[in-house]
């Protein structure tokens, strides 16, 4: 039997167990119409009012994306989640150095939280990267859990993002942590996410740097202690702590980035016997890496520029947005991603807003996913005037900011 995820996320007030929690949304999501990604956040006190009082919103497994088929969940086994959101934001970890100056060495949230809530959902990309790195790390967390010989079986938990800027490396990691935490919470009482703050930890005083990464590590291990807490360890830009030791002594500094280097590869070694720790890096430039943290990496994964399809989607989320909001008044329902491969399944004018929302993506090939989604932006605030404005009008405004997009770009390019 195939099987499904469904998340609940309550309200932080709520008094109701989980089991009648699960059971009320079960017979509410019998009487809709599902499919992957579905979501529901607007329940009236006549429905139920348990639902009303208790439920932020309802979220339905998106693993398969693109996948317009619905759902009958008499026919499916569901795995439920249900859970509330931090929202008490991120804490610094700060330490004074010797010169009394206070240096942030690492921001900490408790997961899941108020601050990547639906992030997980817009991040978009041409293949099932999303679940499949979602699997690795519930796999490392079994094994570790289960007390599988790393000596046989070689599993270090960490996972290496990697690939040109913009294109959702740092969002993905804190979003994989974010819905590990979720998936795991069975066996784990909190999920804490530790962002390492690089540059921090670079220290001006000589040959400080590197005992500023043991003190960082120091601390997380008085975290780590705790079995009943899973530790998501991330460390953006890893080249900044894990630089390449050979260009390092071949180069003007060669003393105490070798110190830090080894710092960090020796601190990893330490905690990696610890089975509730994972650690997520990314990288711009892997071949400042060295090559003895990417060897550590159980999964090295490539994030690229968004293809046409992806760009498709991206957009369409971005549309779907600014129609919710009023921004975009469009009578028609632009909701069908598939609407160019199934064309009985959609109007002639669901078809043609397809079309020309395609061609905004074709023109928009060689932008990244940080940049895409900053052009619906760009093409309200320099190409449209008045409040009422259709689909046709905005895709036009939307060529014209890409367009400028292209042009400004050529003014950053290397000579």
């Amino acid at each position: 039997m195939d099987s499904i995820d469904i998340e609940v996320i309550l309200k932080k007030h709520n008094t109701t167990s989980k089991a009648d929690i699960i059971r009320i949304c079960n017979l509410y999501l019998c009487t809709k119409t599902l499919k992957h990604g579905s979501t529901f956040t607007q329940f009236s006190n006549v429905e139920n009012s348990i639902l009303y009082d208790d439920v932020e919103k309802i979220i339905i497994n998106d693993s398969n994306q693109g996948n317009e088929h619905t759902i009958d969940l008499s026919k499916v086994l569901i795995n439920w989640y249900v859970y509330t959101l931090d929202k008490d934001g991120p804490q610094n970890d700060n330490h004074i150095d010797e010169s009394g100056e206070e240096i942030n060495l690492s921001t900490q949230w408790i997961l899941p939280c108020f601050d990547m809530n639906n992030l997980w959902e817009t991040l978009i990309y041409d293949s099932n990267i999303k679940e499949n790195l979602l699997k690795y790390a519930i796999t490392m967390m079994k094994f570790a859990d289960k007390g599988i010989d790393a000596n046989v079986i070689a599993c270090n938990r960490v996972i290496l993002l990697h690939g040109p800027p913009g294109t959702g490396k740092t969002s993905l990691c804190k979003a994989l942590a974010h819905k590990l935490s979720i998936r795991m919470q069975k066996r784990y009482k909190q999920t804490v996410l530790v962002e390492i703050n690089s540059h921090s930890l670079f220290s001006k005083w000589f040959s400080e740097s590197g005992k500023l990464v043991t003190k960082m590590f120091t601390r997380i291990k008085e975290i780590i202690e705790d079995p009943n807490i899973l530790v998501c360890m991330l460390i953006d830009e890893v080249e900044s702590l894990a630089h390449a030791r050979d260009l390092c002594i071949s180069g003007n500094e060669p003393s105490d980035s070798v110190r830090v280097v080894n710092a960090v590869l020796t601190q990893i070694d330490q905690i990696k016997g610890h089975s509730n720790v994972l650690i997520l890096a990314t990288s711009n430039m892997t071949a400042a890496i060295d090559i003895a943290f990417v060897d550590r990496a159980d999964v090295k994964q490539y994030l690229g520029l968004p293809s046409t399809n992806a760009i498709f989607h991206i957009y369409h989320s971005c549309i779907e947005e600014l129609i919710r909001a009023g921004v975009i008044q469009e009578k028609s329902e632009f909701q069908d991603y598939e609407s160019l491969k199934h064309k009985n399944c959609a109007s002639s004018e669901n078809i043609t807003l397809a079309k020309h929302l395609m061609n905004v993506s074709q023109a928009s090939i060689g932008l990244s996913g940080r940049a895409l989604r900053k052009i619906p932006f760009l093409a309200y605030a320099l190409f449209l005037n008045g409040n009422s404005v259709n689909l046709d009008q905005f895709f036009e405004a939307m060529e014209k900011a890409i367009v400028q997009e292209f042009q400004q770009r050529t003014h950053f390019s290397k000579n």
